[in-house]
């Protein structure tokens, strides 16, 4: 018997899909993580081939690829994202064993039902010694936004909801590559902090990325009086120039599949492997 699951996979491909048509207006915190995996890709000295792209969206880390002379798929679970190329849930790959020798990810991983799955079924899709790149937005991210709405469920009377879905941090992140059978797994962070003068632009930004909740269930809906609390608790936090600084943590993830040439990792617990170290292979 499967587990249940926690994301609702239609929403999530409605929402995606709503989203698509003005994405590259909100489209900030992807580009700042695909910014994150390019960086991480140009510490790698060896030349790579044929590329997945899992979460393409608009297709600004598929174009970076192509300019770098890498053939690239693409593949998003929203069908207009995923034109042109194969509309997919991260979680359930149609792509045979040891296609790819680069798989990258860039804003999407956090909202995947079985992430563990797609995880083994993008290391499988690589060939040896084949590169897994991934960003998202991780634990950590939106706590003023989380503390308004938490305290405005409360001022309202009745249920509190789970209103923003659970998130991975940088442990887990690095934990779950393991479990994966990826070989030098490495898990870092990165924070990025916005300024709002109102929580209802950083919600319009949360909508105009798909990034909003697809949690199975029923919530109570945001009535005028939670709003009111929620702008109040919200602003109450601003900063002297009247905008609340609101954080995001950009989790990255990096994996090898195993391969025979690999450097092999320091004693766990050492400290001794850093990401540059982890990034470079000994393959031509």
């Amino acid at each position: 018997m499967e587990p249940p699951e926690i994301f609702d996979r239609t929403l999530r491909r409605t929402r995606r899909d709503r989203a698509a048509a003005q994405f590259g207006n909100y489209s900030f915190l992807r580009d700042a993580i695909v910014e994150g995996l390019l960086d991480r890709l140009d510490l790698v000295t060896r030349r790579f081939e044929n590329a997945l792209d899992l979460g393409t969206a608009n297709g600004s880390l598929a174009r970076a690829l192509r300019d770098r002379g890498i053939h690239v798929v693409t593949a998003d679970t929203g069908r207009i994202f995923s034109t042109g190329g194969v509309q997919c849930d991260e979680d359930r790959l149609p792509f045979a064993s040891t296609e790819f020798d680069l798989i990258v990810s860039a804003g999407v991983l956090d909202s995947v039902n079985d992430l563990p799955g797609a995880l083994i079924q993008c290391r499988r899709a690589l060939k040896p010694d084949g590169l897994f790149l991934a960003g998202f937005v991780g634990a950590g991210s939106l706590p003023r936004l989380k503390k308004a709405l938490l305290t405005a469920d409360q001022a309202a009377g009745g249920a509190v909801a789970q209103r923003v879905h659970p998130l991975i941090d940088v442990r887990a992140a690095g934990d779950l590559l393991t479990r994966a059978g990826f070989a030098l797994p490495v898990a870092d962070s990165e924070p990025l902090d916005v300024g709002y003068a109102d929580p209802y632009r950083l919600m319009t930004d949360l909508r105009g990325m798909g990034a909003t909740n697809v949690l199975h269930g029923s919530r109570p809906p945001l009535t005028r009086e939670r709003l009111m609390h929620l702008s109040q608790a919200f602003n109450a936090q601003a900063g002297e120039d009247g905008r609340v600084r609101e954080r995001f943590e950009l989790v990255f993830m990096t994996g090898w599949s195993p391969g025979p040439d690999q450097p092999q990792p320091a004693r766990r617990g050492s400290g001794k492997t850093s990401l540059k170290d982890a990034l470079r292979s000994t393959s031509k």
